[in-house]
């Protein structure tokens, strides 16, 4: 039987044998691409793009979100160590100016436009294929914990992320930038209430514009 993407995409697992044959369709130039934080109120959005080599797998590949802050950490050096990586991001104003899916599609394509190793086939987490990605594309809904390159895309996205966040504390201290990493949770929303936004909160998320005053 010859398998085909549409298995992968509907697999409730990672599978690492199918994902080998799949990249070996594509002389293993099979790349995962995911982004973290488009939903916080501050900091950027960030978009990784991985190759994984298929014969020198990180151990416990996986959806960011499943994994600890320590185990994330222990993996993006491994990810790091043992594939080809790149990483592009969006600032807040990009944010503002086109929207959050369209900074984080073309945040995507940068990160893959970026990689050493050019791919032949992108599979990206969600429902899009970024426009402009000049190649062969599928989508996947929750490809973080369905396929093995997604997910340490989405590792690489997350732990980078993460880290910028915290850097951001240190410019700009008050917000708890490195604890909440600009999500919407009530520290951050009292902060945001008290000190007004920063030059680093997306204006153009509701409850950002309310706390500077643009909406009764």
């Amino acid at each position: 039987m010859t398998l085909t993407l549409f298995d992968l995409a509907f697999g409730e697992a990672p599978d690492p044998v199918l994902e080998r044959r799949h990249a070996g369709s594509f002389d293993g130039r099979l790349c995962g691409v995911d982004e973290a934080g488009r939903g916080p109120w501050a900091g950027p959005v960030v978009t990784a793009a991985v190759v994984l080599d298929y014969d020198n797998l990180p151990d416990g590949l996986n959806d960011s979100k499943k994994l600890t802050e320590a185990r994330r950490e222990d993996l993006y050096e491994e990810i790091l160590a043992t594939s080809w990586v790149s990483v592009a991001s969006a600032s807040p104003t990009i944010i503002d100016r086109i929207n959050i899916r369209a900074a984080t599609l073309s945040a995507m394509v940068r990160a893959v436009d970026g990689l050493s190793r050019a791919p032949d086939f992108v599979l990206v987490d969600g429902r899009d294929v970024p426009p402009g990605l000049g190649r062969q594309g599928q989508a996947l809904i929750k490809g973080d914990g369905r396929c093995l390159c997604v997910a340490a895309a989405s590792i690489v996205a997350k732990v980078t992320r993460d880290r910028m966040m915290v850097r951001l504390e240190e410019h700009c201290p008050g917000y708890g930038f490195a604890q909440h990493k600009g999500y919407g949770v009530p520290v951050h929303q009292e902060a945001l209430t008290r000190l007004g936004p920063s030059a680093h909160h997306r204006m153009s998320f509701r409850p950002v514009r309310v706390a500077a005053g643009h909406i009764d």
